[in-house]
């Protein structure tokens, strides 16, 4: 018999019929397991081929016999860099990068708040003022720059063109052209040319060794002043401190970070009181949104049938990489 181990939080019964008749059509027995049962799901595994879950603890109880860990979570991080959580280092490793939709609506939400000021209106009303000339800007007719071209940076960029972004600039690793929403896609080793004339950034990174404090505080002078930053990626790609200094200092318009390092914040870490800025706690992703979770448990669904063909599997990380 070839298990699944399936150890999730956010399975509807329709989410695991559809697991289990792709499943059981391919030679496969899935076993689902949800909160409170960590112990049962780690019995279980100890005879699963397959495991699909986001928990690391869980993957290090499994046996080598285990040929491949499906994390339902976009970031794989804590997978590359600790090796010692296979058992078997041939063990496959994919991702579900299927968050792009419900992230890049909360990079418009926030996108949208700065450029009218929110953030300054909002301390206006708490003190009970009634200032309401304070100059506003729009995603129509501006330029953006998008720091890491998966599939969020994809899905910002398809949202600012159709509400008029005049310009997107991508960067990715290889620079490689992508859909045809990019003006032009660069290399992130340009990145210090573009920066000077960046007017909106949007971070999107996965984290690596490469990624962390790639916006430190010499890239962050490069940025024109009044100039806005916004970071879904990974909290480690930003120097959080020299941010914080350029808003304080009034050099930055204003940021949003839904990713900080580490998370949670301490309670007594500068960002907290950092002018103009937006913090919310990792939430722009999450299973929260109902489109995200039906195109978890398809991609899943469709790389059990890749696995079950001897195909390559589509969401393959290579934990090299880091992505």
């Amino acid at each position: 018999m070839r298990n699944i181990c399936v150890y999730q939080e956010f399975l509807t019964e329709a989410h695991r019929a559809r697991i289990r008749e792709t499943a059981e059509k391919l030679g496969f027995t899935p076993h689902f397991y949800g909160p409170g049962q960590f112990e049962e799901a780690r019995a279980c595994l100890q005879d699963c081929e397959i495991l699909y879950a986001h928990d690391p603890e869980l993957l290090r109880a499994a046996p080598a016999a285990l040929r491949w860990y499906c994390c339902s979570y976009a970031g794989v991080d804590p997978y590359c860099k600790d090796p010692s959580l296979f058992a078997n280092p041939d063990c496959l490793l994919t991702n579900t990068s299927c968050y792009g939709v419900t992230i890049a609506e909360h990079v418009i939400m926030v996108l949208l708040m700065l450029l009218r000021r929110m953030p300054e209106y909002e301390e206006i009303v708490r003190n009970r003022g009634w200032n309401n000339q304070l100059p506003i800007r729009s995603i129509r007719d501006n330029a953006f720059t998008i720091l890491g071209l998966g599939n969020i940076g994809v899905n910002v960029a398809e949202r600012l063109r159709g509400m008029g972004a005049a310009r997107v600039t991508g960067l990715s690793r290889s620079g490689a052209a992508r859909e045809a929403v990019f003006d032009e896609v660069l290399p992130i080793s340009a990145l210090d040319e573009v920066l000077p004339r960046t007017q909106n950034l949007i971070m999107a990174l996965p984290g690596t060794a490469e990624t962390v404090h790639i916006l430190n505080r010499a890239r962050i002078a490069l940025l024109p002043a009044g100039s806005y930053v916004v970071n879904v990626g990974r909290g480690t790609a930003v120097e959080q401190e020299a941010l914080a200094e350029a808003l304080n200092a009034g050099r930055l318009g204003g940021a949003a970070l839904d990713v900080m390092d580490p998370e949670p914040l301490p309670k007594d870490h500068p960002l907290w009181s950092a002018r103009n800025l937006i913090l919310t706690p990792h939430v722009s992703g999450n299973m929260t949104l109902g489109y995200t979770c039906e195109r978890n448990v398809e991609m899943f669904c469709e790389d059990l049938e890749n696995y079950a063909g001897g195909r390559p599997l589509n969401g393959l990380v290579d934990r090299t990489r880091g992505y």
